[in-house]
């Protein structure tokens, strides 16, 4: 245990910018109200440690998992776990520039950690505690996801949501495609042969649909590659050839009839996947706790296979430690245990959050059979997916620059917007938000 003069050399002070959290659009709604806190910091500096904070959201943890937490550090720390509703980075971030009533240990969601690294002096730099003694545990991908530019790290690993291919066994039977989850790996390993899987579907089981919508495609595709939307030296690229092929591939997918007309998650479409008119999904490892949970009818018809190509990856959250936290190495000492790879495991049991430390992938709890999906060891695909994602650069100006085009690919698959027109606008909404945000073009 080092000394308090080396702990607070290693923490640092607090410096909470109100102007470095707007500047990276982190503002949100800052009047969201935090009515029920009744917990946490009272004062910018942090709890006791004898009353420490987690902040996390629906989900986001395994019951099982904080409970035990709980338990475990019951005689020397009263960890209050805290789930918090509604708008989970906006309430964080009125909390953090509000300074009052801070959470020690802060959850923070994977679509949220490029807008959170450029204000890295908001929480404490995880090196200094001795992260790097675990980064060989963890996925080397997915711990990048959590170093700032300036080299500090944030954001320790929760899960990740490596995707693959969710599909129903008889229908694809049925249909005269491959079946077996291996050949459906080996056989359908390209976008071209996955569309022409979804074409013959359609042929000998009309009314049935490889897609629900063009997004499906579009996001999966740019997910499956390095590159986003702007890079490291603030360029927008989101018109270059990686963006073009996925919006290519996501046409042809429209041309060829393979979409549905439905919108993802209403009860349409959730009652034409339960009765199998929608047999085919790209999705998260996650996305088979939701079909658990959401669709208990088709129990036993799904398989997973790898998807077309190369994994993508679709989520996955970090835990932080605040400046505002007093007891930096006891709240890492609380983390690193919640993150080891047999509690990663049972988080993967209760709520579908596919472990980032690949040592969790041969334990027990993770290769038993699982009869939702016809007895198929499913860390046998997620494992190995999740090994092979590409390492790509998340800009906090990706969600701006990249929302324009997912809108107006949505509107060509389900308004039937002209392509062309559809891409100009695009990259005309681009232009101007690049211009607002200071990205060059």
């Amino acid at each position: 245990m080092r000394s308090p003069e080396q702990i607070r050399k290693a923490v640092g002070a607090v410096r909470l910018s109100r102007r470095g959290l707007l500047r990276a659009g982190l503002g949100g709604t800052a009047a969201t109200a935090l009515g029920g806190l009744a917990t946490g910091c009272a004062v910018p500096t942090g709890s006791t440690g004898r009353n420490m904070v987690l902040w996390y959201w629906d989900g986001g943890l395994g019951d099982t998992v904080v409970k035990k937490t709980e338990a475990r550090y019951d005689s020397t720390v009263d960890l209050q776990a805290i789930k918090i509703g509604g708008y989970y980075r906006s309430k964080l971030i009125t909390t953090m520039t509000g300074r009052a009533r801070i959470p020690d240990i802060a959850g923070l969601k994977g679509e949220d950690m490029a807008s959170y690294l450029p204000n890295s002096d908001q929480f404490v730099d995880l090196r200094t505690l001795g992260a790097d003694t675990y980064k060989s545990q963890y996925l080397a991908w997915k711990w990048e996801q959590g170093i700032a530019d300036d080299g500090s790290m944030i954001a320790f690993p929760i899960d990740c949501g490596p995707v693959a291919h969710l599909y129903q066994y008889e229908v694809f039977r049925k249909a005269g495609l491959p079946y077996e989850p291996d050949d459906v790996t080996k056989e359908l390993n390209t976008w071209e042969k996955y569309f022409a899987a979804g074409a013959q579907l359609k042929k000998r089981l009309p009314g049935t649909f490889l897609l629900t919508d063009i997004n499906g495609v579009f996001d999966n595709v740019v997910n499956q590659g390095t590159k986003r939307y702007v890079d490291k030296d603030r360029h927008f690229i989101g018109d270059q050839e990686h963006v073009r092929d996925a919006w290519a591939l996501s046409l042809e997918a429209k041309r060829q009839g393979l979409l549905s007309s439905l919108v993802t998650g209403t009860p349409d479409q959730i009652s034409a996947t339960v009765d199998g008119k929608l047999p085919s999904q790209l999705g998260a490892s996650w996305a088979t706790y939701d079909l658990k949970s959401g669709m208990a009818k088709t129990k036993g018809k799904w398989r997973i296979a790898q998807m077309p190509v190369r994994p993508a990856n679709n989520g996955g959250s970090f835990l932080s430690i605040t400046k505002a936290c007093r007891e930096p190495e006891r709240a890492f000492e609380i983390i690193t245990w919640m993150m080891n790879a047999a509690n990663q495991a049972q988080g993967y049991i209760d709520a579908g959050l596919f472990p980032s430390t690949p040592a969790a992938y041969d334990l027990k709890q993770l290769r038993a059979p699982d009869p939702f999906f016809g007895g198929q060891i499913t860390t046998d695909i997620f494992g190995p997916a999740a090994q092979r994602i590409a390492v790509a650069y998340n800009s906090p100006y990706d969600i701006a620059l990249g929302q324009p085009i997912k809108d107006e690919i949505k509107n060509v698959g389900v308004l039937g917007k002209d392509p062309k027109k559809a891409w100009s606008d695009a990259m005309s909404k681009c232009r101007r938000i690049a211009k607002h945000l200071g990205v060059s073009h």
